[in-house]
């Protein structure tokens, strides 16, 4: 009787002890992107800034101009990409809800 109880009480031990386990952590991705977007994605766009206006300076208006041209299309691209992903989200979301 006592061990039966002893055991009861060591398997309810055991149930709580494995409920109150914290949850293994991943990596914080909205943390890597806000990171990138707030930090590496603006010193980026100050080189091709500073990179545009040296050419500009040198009289290469015809390059500036297609490296301008170049660098927003890129640009429209990553929005569209990013577009899509909420789209997809939201897609799945409506196809299994």
């Amino acid at each position: 009787m006592i061990a039966t109880e002893l055991a009861t009480q060591a398997a309810a031990l055991l149930h709580q002890a494995t409920l109150a386990a914290p949850e293994p952590k991943g990596i914080d991705t909205n943390g890597v992107v806000k990171f990138f977007a707030s930090n590496i994605a603006p010193i980026l766009l100050a080189v091709l800034g500073v990179i545009f206006i040296g050419r500009a300076s040198r009289g290469e208006i015809s390059k500036v101009l297609t490296s301008s041209a170049i660098a927003i299309v890129g640009l429209a691209f990553i929005a569209g990409a990013a577009t899509l992903f909420f789209v997809g989200d939201f897609l799945i979301d409506l196809i299994f809800s």
